[in-house]
């Protein structure tokens, strides 16, 4: 089997509590996404011939064990370029090697980067023949957080966008079960976005001027258990809206587009 999943128990605020690893390819193979050692893991592992470790982005939920299966197996480990000191922070782990988006793994078969920023901002995506390694790209139901600081509104639309061009056969996600229609779940996941974003430039519209305020008029449910991540979607939105113009945001108040800032306001 080419592609091997492997669920594991993880420090991650998504639904199930587990980020997906994967090990692709038959002969020299690469390892994504280890949040931790399991039992699971390392049997994939030592069935196969593991080569290279590499991360879709530098979260804790997706790096925690990139420094023991690195040290275990001796692999070749790998970061995005200019991101090297990042990924060394984050897994305590210098890279012996660099990858930039449309790079080809050595492995068995070939495995492809794919520029999937947004989410975080040197986030990718790995191609294996026609499926993607998504890391938190996507998620079969719900949505993304795409978060200030950090998270490009902007650049995660294109990201769906991207991918919705590209048609693979599957989307597997590193939270969730394995995406079988990608194209509807890109378009459910921009129109969520697009959506979101409506409702926060009419709460400008209509009176909201920080964050604060645009979360309780923008959320038409209760986001108490998870009101960092709603705020920080709404700065991400903000800060999406100011570059094109359609509102003012100085980093702590909004204005609709056109509304003049005063001293003191």
């Amino acid at each position: 089997m080419t592609l091997c999943r492997v669920p594991v128990a993880a420090p991650t605020r998504a639904p199930e509590g587990e980020t997906a690893a994967h090990v692709v390819g038959e002969g020299a193979a690469l390892l994504v996404d280890p949040a931790d050692r399991s039992a699971e893991l390392d049997d994939a592992l030592s069935g196969r011939e593991p080569a290279h470790i590499a991360v879709t982005h530098h979260h804790p939920d997706h790096v925690g064990a990139v420094a023991a299966y690195a040290r275990e197996f001796d692999l070749t480990v790998w970061a995005r370029r200019g991101r090297t000191d990042e990924f060394a922070d984050a897994t305590g782990v210098r890279p012996d090697r660099t990858f930039s988006p449309g790079d080809i793994f050595p492995t068995t078969p070939p495995v492809t980067v794919l520029d999937t920023p947004g989410h975080a901002p040197e986030h990718v995506a790995f191609a294996v023949g026609d499926d993607l390694v998504t890391g938190d790209l996507a998620v079969a139901s719900g949505s993304v957080v795409v978060g200030a600081p950090g998270g490009d509104m902007r650049a995660y639309l294109s990201s769906l966008r991207r991918v919705h061009a590209r048609d693979p056969a599957r989307l597997l996600p590193a939270h969730g079960p394995i995406i079988d229609d990608p194209r509807a779940t890109c378009r459910r996941l921009i129109e969520h976005r697009l959506d979101r974003e409506e409702r926060i430039r009419a709460a400008v519209e209509e009176g909201a001027r920080t964050p604060e305020a645009i979360v309780e008029t923008a959320y038409d449910k209760d986001v108490s258990h998870v009101y960092d991540l709603a705020r920080a979607t709404v700065v991400a939105h903000l800060e999406k809206l100011a570059v094109e113009d359609a509102v003012r945001w100085d980093g702590s108040r909004a204005r609709p587009d056109g509304c003049r800032y005063e001293i003191g306001s």
